[in-house]
């Protein structure tokens, strides 16, 4: 608003120095290089690493290749009929379900363990299942297929808390904060592409042992990574001056304890009379509030079903694909507002266009014609991007950041509950519908317009 000043809040140097800002671009500290390599080598760990289970579609390919899950299938003749291997369908669906509702859920209690042991702790869990995921797919056979059911669990739960430790990373870049977040989302969806690069080097001799083995040896980059270009603990929002990390985390902890202190001290201001508590803005009732006061509001409801309904198409698209294609293809293969509040505001149209992506994908997947899935794979990987993106710009503001880890972690984890369904509608499409996914995509698309809600209730939420 012209006219208007909007106050930024006061950050206590070490030598009491008053520095106003929320981080800007002017920061001094250990400098842009060092912020700039551990932005790199993070995108460079959630492109190749982090969301890998989302390309399941090409790993099954191989699976069924190498011959996993194959005596389920019944032999007719000679050969092994489609239809008869209905059973190792719904395992492999089964695996890549179970692995995608860890992947949801487990981002709660791994959010917890973010936001309670920090970022050093909170990764060093993340490459001990990680690799041991890596491993245990590299040393299985099709005898010892049921492995899969552990570690792919496994390797999806590690990716995701690869990505919950980078999301901090925005801090460090002050007013491009939210779109750090947004694109270090990208490259977790990305990621998909690390399971179709298997595949191809299968098909060219390179055997699916070799290609998770060295991924398995990358672990030592991400120890390195931990270590060297990361915090030991968390990196604030604003950041302080001088703030330091990594190889100079000497001085970090000693600095996260002033921002700490200094927290404490304005929190005891405001609750020591009545007459400052009037006198309270709405950013600053806003951080006095607790956890689950946030949790229960209407705003995280309508978010939660927004992210939820979205999800499922995503997730019941990937576990199906395979069944689509081999039977498309006939048998083969505001005004006065707070700064929060004009934040939160920003958020409605990336909301609303992620609903309407999700509609387009979801209308064409519905669709069975064949060349119009080159349309749907499109709009299904941009849709993604956005979703999961969307997400967590949308906790960072909505609501306070001493809350986010616990908040992203609870809508994944209910999320990840809607999820479920998606192995019930593989059964019923597989069973009473004779493998004809029309009137669950139907359905599923009317559901998908429920989404719309949600930006349509932020945006009256900013307008009142």
């Amino acid at each position: 608003m012209p006219g208007r000043v909007h106050t930024l809040p006061v950050v206590f140097s070490p030598a009491g120095h008053p520095h106003r800002g929320l981080g800007g671009p002017a920061m001094p500290g250990q400098g842009l290089p060092l912020r700039v390599g551990t932005l790199l080598t993070g995108l460079l760990e959630c492109l190749g690493f982090a969301g890998v289970l989302f390309g399941w579609t090409s790993l099954v390919f191989v699976f069924k290749t190498e011959g996993y899950f194959e005596e389920l299938c019944a032999p007719v003749g000679n050969a092994t009929e489609p239809e008869g291997c209905k059973a190792q369908e719904e395992k492999f669906s089964l695996i890549f379900t179970l692995a995608s509702f860890m992947n949801n859920f487990m981002t709660f209690p791994t959010g917890y363990i973010f936001d309670r042991f920090k970022t050093t702790v909170a990764r060093l869990i993340a490459i001990f299942l990680y690799t041991t995921a890596t491993l245990t797919i590299a040393f299985t056979s099709a005898e010892s297929a049921l492995l899969l059911f552990l570690a792919m669990p496994m390797l999806t739960v590690g990716g995701i808390l690869f990505l919950l430790t980078n999301l901090q990373v925005g801090n460090l870049f002050g007013k491009h904060r939210s779109t750090i977040i947004t694109l270090y989302n990208g490259a977790f969806d990305s990621s998909s592409a690390v399971f179709l690069i298997i595949k191809l080097l299968y098909e060219r001799g390179i055997s699916l042992k070799a290609s998770f083995i060295f991924l398995s040896a990358c672990s030592v980059l991400h120890i390195g990574r931990t270590f060297l270009l990361m915090p030991r603990g968390h990196i604030p929002h604003p950041l302080p001056p001088n703030y330091s990390y990594g190889l100079c985390s000497g001085q970090e902890s000693r600095e996260e304890k002033m921002v700490e202190l200094e927290k404490l001290n304005v929190r005891s201001k405001e609750f020591s009379s009545t007459s400052t508590e009037k006198t309270l803005g709405p950013e600053e009732k806003q951080a006095t509030r607790s956890f689950w006061s946030f949790a229960f509001t209407r705003r995280f409801a309508w978010h939660l079903v927004w992210l939820s309904v979205i999800q499922l198409w995503h997730y019941f698209f990937i576990g199906t694909l395979n069944s689509l294609l081999t039977n498309l293809a006939g048998g083969d293969l505001k005004q006065g507002s707070s700064t929060s509040m004009v934040a939160l505001c920003s958020t409605v149209p990336s909301l609303a266009l992620t609903s309407l992506l999700c509609l387009g994908f979801a209308l064409c997947a519905s669709v069975p014609v064949l060349p119009l899935q080159y349309a749907t794979f499109i709009l299904q990987v941009i849709s993604r991007s956005f979703l999961y993106g969307g997400n967590a710009a949308f906790l960072t503001l909505a609501f306070p950041s001493e809350h986010f880890g616990k908040l992203y972690g609870l809508v994944m984890a209910l999320s990840a509950l809607v999820s479920l369904l998606q192995f019930p509608l593989f059964t019923l499409i597989k069973g009473p519908l004779l493998s004809h996914s029309f009137y669950v995509n139907v359905g599923l698309v009317l559901v998908t317009l429920l989404t719309l809600v949600h930006p349509f209730l932020v945006y009256r939420e900013c307008q009142h």
